[in-house]
């Protein structure tokens, strides 16, 4: 009998603790609710989790009191989250000598405490425009609140890829990306862009704490709440049988995509560019002789520097031969006579005979190693690829986590480049793939997007998190995308979000076949973030409507 008693005062006492009756309290659930929302990215991708986690952060910002405290239980929840989800930035600094490695996990929170910023902001303009705590907890109040959300929250993350550079990484809509086989609801992604996705995982994590409140008010609720947990069971298996989309038709273009696995120890030592180009090498020769393909390197394998008018030192410390000529040729010898290479490369940028600064580039060189086309890298990495306020922490100790002492400058943003048969290809390096809606020329559409990458830096929870987000961009533009990267995870996606082939972390291996076809300009293609900025818009204004009926009831 005792036992029952328990049992049955169990769920009060689980309540009680994840909704605590003071602010203090209810701050540090909240912490725990942004951990457990980041369980919903990869390489865990508990989604669950991430709608539970949201559905836990409503309840909170229902009770909140003041628009301080709306802020600050957003801003718990952003810590938590985005101190679990970026934990892969610590591994970046073991990779380099000029900082220790404890600062990494420093780094990581002091990320966090300013990313955090933008869900406080959302969860702010949530209660202001609702005002939960300032009458009854009715459906039609919770539901204002639910709407609110959404849009705060689809804005907020609109302005994460922007604000001081933008730093768009896993926005919450990553966690509705299916398996390697399905999209899942990201399929949505072409009609409303990843942050509407998010929005969408808001407004599913709300309907439980909806469907409670209505079932509460009516005869009979608690038989319907009974109801609540088998439903929520049967649309989990729903989703997670759905029928894999049928085979896409064949591309056009073939192609030899390469992963050395040249693990970033080793990357940046010029004793080790020799060995690395034998291991690209060895892993591109044509199957048969004649093969007409594309050829596609990783970002940063490549230690030569390929474009002519550097000082002659720099070529003989760096370069095959002392020579770029010599070194383009025996490339062109490798991919073979009709072959096509697009290779990640480092340019410099000169000035009165001295180098000032760096491009991170994409290379394309064709059969007799001549350059035919190039592109630099527009989108940069903060303290990686360049040292803000240089003037100022440098002399404080501070330093960029890549190797050299020059900064790299950006370049103009996306381009599409022409070749031939063998298709118009888009480029994006890197970090660059994560943009939502900036991934294109709107004005040239390509065939596909080559997004080179070097995730070497980044852990175990970095790369999977990066190709998720690479998938986000093929189905939103419908475009394929093809990754190579140093050490994985590589990957051909297919302009549905399908992952067609790929090779796995830390293991050798090239990929052949031809390119996936693209598919039709979708609606994202033509409007780009105009469409999730309109969902937002539109939920916002029902959040008023549905408000402002409660208000006149009460």
């Amino acid at each position: 009998m005792q036992s029952d008693r328990h049992a049955s005062r169990f769920p009060s006492i689980l309540i009680r603790a994840a909704l605590p009756p003071r602010p203090g309290q209810r701050a540090v659930a909240a912490i725990a609710a942004g951990a457990a929302a980041a369980c919903g990215f990869q390489p865990l991708a508990l989604w669950p989790l991430s709608l539970l986690a949201v559905a836990w952060l409503l309840e909170l910002l229902v009770r909140a009191r003041t628009g301080r405290q709306a802020f600050l239980l957003g801003w718990c929840f952003g810590l938590g989250h985005f101190t679990l989800g970026n934990n892969w930035i610590a591994t970046a600094f073991t990779y380099q000598a000029q900082m220790p490695a404890w600062l990494g996990m420093i780094a990581v929170v002091l990320l966090a405490l300013y990313l955090a910023v933008f869900p406080g902001l959302a969860t702010l303009a949530a209660w202001l425009l609702a005002r939960p705590a300032g009458g009854p907890r009715t459906v039609r109040r919770f539901g204002g609140l639910l709407l609110a959300f959404a849009a705060a929250w689809i804005v907020s993350e609109w302005m994460r890829a922007w604000v001081f550079t933008g730093f768009a990484w896993n926005p919450l809509g990553v966690a509705l990306l299916g398996g390697y086989l399905h999209p899942g609801p990201a399929a949505l992604a072409p009609w409303i862009g990843t942050y509407g996705l998010s929005g969408v995982l808001v407004l599913a994590a709300g309907l439980a704490g909806l469907c409670a409140r209505w079932a509460a008010e009516r005869s009979g609720g608690a038989r319907v709440l009974r109801w609540l947990p088998a439903l929520a069971v049967a649309t989990a298996l729903a989703a997670a049988m759905a029928a894999p989309p049928p085979p896409e038709r064949e591309g056009a273009v073939p192609f030899t995509l390469v992963q050395p696995d040249i693990r970033q120890e080793r990357i940046d030592d010029p004793r080790n560019y020799e060995p690395n180009f034998l291991t690209l090498a060895s892993l591109s020769l044509p199957r048969r002789p004649g093969d007409r393909r594309m050829v596609f390197w990783p970002e940063s394998g490549l230690g030569d520097f390929l474009r002519d008018g550097y000082p002659p030192y720099l070529y003989r410390i760096y370069t095959y031969a002392g020579d770029p000529v010599a070194a383009r040729r025996r490339i062109g010898r490798v991919i073979g006579p009709y072959g096509v290479l697009l290779t990640g490369a480092v340019d410099l940028v000169m000035e009165n005979g001295d180098d000032v600064a760096a491009r991170n580039s994409v290379t394309a060189i064709d059969g007799g190693g001549a350059i035919l086309a190039g592109y630099s890298k527009a989108h940069l990495v903060p303290y990686g690829e360049y040292l803000p306020l240089r003037w100022l922490l440098e002399p404080l100790g501070a330093s960029r986590l890549v190797a050299g002492a020059l900064d790299f400058w950006p370049g103009p943003g996306p381009r599409t480049i022409d070749f031939g048969r063998y298709g118009e290809a888009g480029i994006q390096i890197c970090y660059e793939i994560v943009f939502s809606g900036e991934v294109v020329d709107p004005g040239n559409r390509p065939d596909y997007i080559f997004n080179p990458s070097n995730d070497g830096w980044f852990g175990a929870w970095g790369p999977p998190q990066h190709l998720a987000q690479a998938r986000l961009r093929a189905i939103e533009e419908g475009l394929p995308v093809l990754r190579a990267t140093t050490t994985g995870i590589s990957a051909v996606i297919d302009a549905g979000g399908v992952v067609r082939a790929f090779v796995p972390r830390h293991r050798q291996g090239r990929l052949d076949g031809l390119i996936p076809p693209p598919h039709e300009p979708t609606l994202f293609a033509g409007f780009g973030n105009a469409l999730p900025l309109a969902l937002a818009a539109l939920l916002a204004i029902a959040a008023v409507c549905v408000v402002a009926l409660d208000r006149r009831r009460v």
